[in-house]
């Protein structure tokens, strides 16, 4: 039996090659009423779209991947949303891949070992070192997401991320404007990672200008930037000294905040009048938890889209193009674990 073609599919639905193309992408300009007839037409008929078809037509797939370390993070769930968003908008699909860190899978996908119908790829780097990065990003288009821990021509490939410093300092001169004294930090990994480093080094920037000295008893070290650490890192510090125990505290992710936020109270303290907490991710757990959280926002509409243009260019040029950092914008969101009060979520 022949396989079932586009054109097989237009007759059926009574459109145009060209908008069956368009539905079967995910291409934004088609109206809701044609897209479920032409997917109606898609079931009925078996249709499945062929990559390798495509690519011998047009020398691409038209399929892109995101790598990301862990899916269960909401900060990476839901950029993860977003960069899907911005590739159907270039008619592009996006295959997604957790690496856990795991030095050796993110390398294999820097390349496109493996995924001969990729592309390029979206590289959230974690286990991988800038050499071993350095040593292969101009074999295949590859865009870089988050902290730099190299100089800027060292890896070939263009980069996408905020400004950790920056956004680490306004959170915690937000804490620090409140008049809290002892704040201290949770997110200080034993693996020294860029994104921790980054995190204490705005932290450190902030105490300095607000005038307060950095006490290391107020940054114990923590293994994983989740809940449970953030527990754990916690409760280390509610048993400190009442000379010495924090009257803030800066998290380095909302999940570590989440996590301290339970320790604090199963100790019997309040937030914000007994401690104030704030952190960096601006994810929706922030937003729901209770007292919702103070947090650093970073633009993740801004990151997936300069991410996916910056890969579909490279990938669609047919002349090498000028590696470049784009600095995605953050804001701070003064919430309820800083400010007091109840506030209502939407009006």
């Amino acid at each position: 039996m022949a396989a079932v073609t586009l054109k097989d599919v237009a007759e059926r639905a009574g459109v145009s090659i060209k908008t069956v193309s368009n539905v079967v992408r995910n291409a934004p300009r088609v109206s809701e009423a044609t897209r479920k007839r032409v997917l109606k037409a898609v079931h009925e008929l078996g249709y499945r779209p062929n990559p390798s078809a495509r690519r011998l037509r047009t020398g691409h797939s038209g399929l892109i991947g995101l790598a990301v370390p862990d899916l269960a993070t909401p900060y990476f769930a839901e950029l993860a949303h977003h960069v899907r968003t911005e590739a159907a908008h270039l008619g592009l699909t996006v295959l997604i891949e957790e690496t856990l860190g795991d030095a050796t899978e993110e390398l294999r996908l820097a390349t496109g070992v493996g995924a001969s119908l990729l592309d390029g790829v979206i590289l959230s780097p974690l286990g991988v070192s800038p050499d071993e990065l350095a040593a292969v990003a101009n074999e295949f288009p590859l865009v870089l997401l988050g902290e730099r821990s190299y100089e800027r021509d060292q890896v070939g490939a263009d980069h996408v991320l905020i400004d950790n410093v920056a956004a680490a300092r306004d959170a915690t001169a937000h804490l620090a404007a409140l008049g809290r004294t002892r704040i201290a930090a949770i997110g200080v990994d034993q693996q020294g990672s860029a994104t921790s480093r980054q995190r204490l080094e705005g932290f450190q920037l902030a105490l300095h200008d607000a005038g307060v000295t950095y006490d290391p008893r107020l940054a114990p070290a923590i293994k994983e930037f989740d809940r449970r650490n953030g527990l754990l890192a916690m409760r280390a510090l509610t048993a400190l000294p009442a000379d010495v125990r924090p009257d803030a505290v800066f998290c380095f992710s909302d999940l570590l905040a989440v996590g301290a936020q339970r320790a604090l109270f199963e100790a019997g303290l309040t937030i914000p009048d007994d401690v104030a907490v704030a952190s960096i991710d601006g994810s929706d757990e922030a937003l729901y938890s209770t007292p919702s959280l103070t947090s650093v926002v970073p633009d993740k509409t801004a990151i997936a889209s300069l991410a996916v243009k910056c890969l579909a260019a490279r990938i669609r040029s047919d002349q090498p193009l000028p590696f470049e950092v784009h600095t995605a914008p953050h804001w701070l969101h003064a919430r309820e674990s800083t400010n007091g009060g109840r506030q209502q979520l939407f009006r």
